[in-house]
């Protein structure tokens, strides 16, 4: 098992930054990739970024790319989500997957944390 713990929610205004944090325990020598995904009230749970622990390859939809940059510490088990030029729209509760690289990104991701509330205000 891999247990997954973010961190770093909160509020911030539109056009500001904003760094996640995520920690992962357990069985971590089995880790193949971390991602994040978020969940807008209403909405359904929407892929945000992923990197693969071995070599590092990043993976952006086209709503985030060049604005939110994800890297990995392989020493410290743990993947950062640095957000940039936020949006009021991007509110959402970000979690935390762990899996193959194949599915970190979408809702069949084996591991997750609990999640961390963000706020983008107007």
């Amino acid at each position: 098992q891999v247990q997954l713990v973010e961190s770093g929610g909160g509020l911030v205004q539109a056009g500001g930054s904003l760094n996640l944090s995520c920690v992962a325990s357990g069985r971590t020598f089995s880790l193949l990739a971390m991602g994040w995904l978020r969940q807008a009230p209403g909405a359904e749970r929407e892929f945000v970024a992923a990197i693969a622990w071995s070599g590092g390859n990043t993976y952006y939809p086209a709503s985030v790319k060049r604005r939110f940059t994800i890297s990995r510490d392989t020493g410290k088990n743990a993947v950062q989500l640095q957000r940039n030029r936020q949006k009021p729209e991007e509110t959402a509760v970000y979690c935390c997957a762990a899996d193959e690289p194949r599915v970190v990104g979408t809702t069949e991701a084996k591991y997750w944390g609990e999640g961390t509330e963000v706020a983008v205000s107007a």
